[in-house]
């Protein structure tokens, strides 16, 4: 058997991490005389990394993140203020382990969506399933699905490991039927002890009122918060920085 038909064969068994560095592989082995076991070792290797490098990009696929940010990038120094610490715990994931909550409520600009999708990235990373949703813009298109729609989204809701509610009452008020969403859906978590991170502008003093229902409100928070950590973010704006950065360095208009 040679080279072309190793390689063909490996496609077959689907053994491609191995068949895409075999000529690789061969050519090393032969300029150093390596033994037969290490080349074996090190094709070996190439498949598994190759495996892996798939599974994470499936789990990215499927989480809906749409960067991978994380927290090494954060200018830190900005707003001192910040839960620094907090923060790290978070993108530790321990909480996860432990069927906990984050709650990151603040003012807009200050980085509570930089965490909480660093904190998601990471957990995709170590093999988590993750799913991250801009919460007021999917919520209120969930009461325009069909039935099997409904029930599709809402298992993709309550399913993973870490759910990702950015931006909860943005929009001040939500439809009835998102309320009620997620009212079940952080109901069904805290039943299977799985993971919640929500952030948010709004302090949950007024939930309430952005619900229209004092009662669901109390209860949301009830589950939310019985194992949770509130990281409160406070400070300048990021955005309004780099907003006003660009301006600086844009060239002025003809007179």
């Amino acid at each position: 058997m040679n080279l072309n038909e190793i390689e063909r064969t490996l496609r077959q068994l689907r053994l491609s991490g191995i068949a895409a560095t075999l000529n690789t592989r061969v050519l090393q082995a032969q300029s150093s005389q390596q033994p037969f076991l290490e080349t074996l070792a090190a094709l070996l290797q190439d498949e598994l990394d190759q495996r892996r490098t798939r599974l994470t990009q499936r789990r990215l696929k499927h989480s809906r993140l749409d960067e991978q940010p994380s927290l090494a990038d954060f200018d830190w120094r900005f707003n001192p203020k910040l839960p620094r610490q907090a923060c790290f715990e978070l993108h530790a994931l321990k909480f996860i382990a432990e069927g906990a909550n984050a709650l990151l409520v603040g003012k807009p600009g200050t980085g509570k969506s930089h965490v909480a999708k660093a904190v998601a990235y990471q957990a995709t990373l170590q093999g988590l399933a993750v799913r991250y949703v801009e919460a007021d813009t999917e919520f209120a298109q969930y009461a325009l699905c069909s039935a099997a729609e409904q029930a599709a989204l809402l298992r993709a809701y309550v399913e993973p490991d870490l759910l990702v509610l950015d931006d909860l009452f943005l929009a001040r008020r939500i439809p009835e039927a998102a309320a009620e969403l997620l009212q079940t859906v952080v109901h069904q978590r805290y039943k299977r002890r799985r993971s919640i991170v929500v952030t948010s502008n709004r302090v949950v003093q007024d939930w309430g009122k952005y619900l229209g229902d004092a009662t669901m409100a109390t209860t949301i928070l009830d589950r939310l918060m019985h194992r949770a950590a509130m990281l409160e973010f406070e400070g300048k704006s990021y955005r309004l920085k780099e907003a006003a950065a660009r301006l600086l360095t844009s060239p002025a208009p003809d007179a």
